[in-house]
């Protein structure tokens, strides 16, 4: 009876922390960033204007003035997409990927960033020093992933305490897929406080913005990936204990 009550609390746990790696996977707010070029163009408007030649004849001149933008350009990416859209700046970051109109939206796809990108002629490019850490990235999160679910499904086979090597297994995989993935956040946490990553936003932009302000943030996918991890290492403990107790038993 202790045992079964054992590997319900660690199958809970488990199916918790897998669900928490699965979202975190497939949405696209691992990193968030606002900056100020973005590819919207500013507006301008047309004032009329006088002035006198040397005759004194009246000519009109217009001038035109630039207007700054209201908006501010909101960036957010994860495995599957990178995309951008128009946000007022007195709105969170974060919540704003949720709650905004975002009609004017550009995506495109970001798993193709782990490979370099060109940021120079084609000729000679010159590659973007993210693309390293952006490769492992990608690797760290589909082997976390694909362990978690594999470790899983050995454990639902393991269900009627056939075996105490699958729960071992099971909970190894659990465990493994856990520090696959905090070692993944460490990595993401370094190359945002590490790497220039204000230049990895404003490239599409070329050297247009210079002087751009980029304000980075950790996502919401990057949260719930961290709340998966303790729940996934307890999971696999349980289960390695309910593996060695059947082990004992027989």
């Amino acid at each position: 009876m202790k045992i079964g009550a054992v590997a319900l609390s660690g199958g809970v746990l488990g199916v918790v922390g897998t669900l928490c790696f699965l979202v975190a996977f497939s949405t696209d707010y691992w990193l968030v960033a606002r900056e100020n070029c973005g590819p919207f163009q500013h507006p301008t408007k047309i004032l009329p204007a006088q002035d006198e030649d040397g005759n004194g004849t009246t000519i009109k001149l217009d001038e035109t003035i630039t207007i700054s933008p209201k908006r501010l350009i909101l960036h957010h990416e994860g495995f599957f997409w990178r995309c951008m859209f128009q946000v007022e700046p007195s709105t969170p970051a974060v919540m704003a990927t949720f709650f905004t109109n975002q009609l004017q939206k550009m995506c495109i796809r970001g798993y193709l960033f782990p490979l370099p990108v060109a940021l120079g002629e084609v000729p000679d490019p010159i590659y973007d020093a993210t693309a390293v850490f952006r490769g492992f990235w990608t690797i760290l999160i589909i082997v976390g992933l694909v362990s978690a679910l594999t470790g899983g499904m050995l454990l639902v086979c393991g269900v009627p305490f056939i075996s105490n090597k699958l729960y071992r297994l099971g909970g190894a995989l659990l465990i493994t897929a856990a520090c696959l993935f905090l070692f993944m956040l460490l990595l993401f946490v370094l190359w945002i406080e590490v790497v220039d990553v204000k230049s990895y936003i404003l490239q599409e932009m070329g050297e247009t913005c210079p002087d751009a302000n980029v304000s980075i943030l950790y996502g919401l996918s990057f949260m719930v990936a961290a709340a998966g991890i303790p729940l996934e290492v307890l999971s696999g403990l349980l289960f390695l204990l309910v593996g060695r107790t059947l082990c004992a038993s027989r």
